[in-house]
């Protein structure tokens, strides 16, 4: 976070109760998203700036922070699921389920409908918080790429 000028306020935080033991020491296995006392807490503009890393294909500042490579792979459809890459990369893969949106725009989903959108056919970064479910997230996206005067 620091190569991308994130603040100094986002944390992450195990649950009291994600303790192992791991090769003989302990250590906190990694939570989802803030909620019951655990996971990443973040502000709307540290989510934009990780989403705007995506979007300009890891480089911040001219610096590779994150590989063209390992960003294909997460934009790759699952066996399991083809709306799902990996490291919580949701695919809009055939334009659904986000119908007004391109059909390679992807988003990173936490708790409370915490999303950062990513749009490289439209250069749109859109951060939305407690957004009310999927149905609204595709409208609110399709005025804010009408309202560009972008196609989908």
């Amino acid at each position: 976070m620091d190569p991308i000028g994130a603040s100094n306020t986002w944390r992450w935080y195990g649950y009291d109760t994600s303790w192992i033991e791991l090769d003989g020491e302990r250590v906190q296995s990694v939570s989802g998203g803030g909620h019951f006392g655990g996971g990443l807490f973040i502000s709307a503009w540290d989510m934009a700036r990780f989403g705007y890393l995506f979007l300009r294909g890891g480089k911040w500042a001219g610096r590779e922070i994150v590989s063209e490579r390992w960003i294909a792979l997460a934009r790759t459809p699952g066996p399991a699921n083809p709306n799902y890459g990996f490291a919580n990369w949701y695919l809009n893969t055939g334009g659904k389920p986000l119908t007004k949106a391109p059909a390679s725009a992807v988003r990173f989903v936490g708790n409370g409908a915490n999303i950062v959108y990513i749009d490289w056919d439209n250069d749109l970064v859109v951060v939305v918080r407690w957004i009310k479910d999927e149905a609204a997230l595709n409208e609110f996206l399709g005025r804010v790429i009408g309202a560009m005067g972008a196609a989908k």
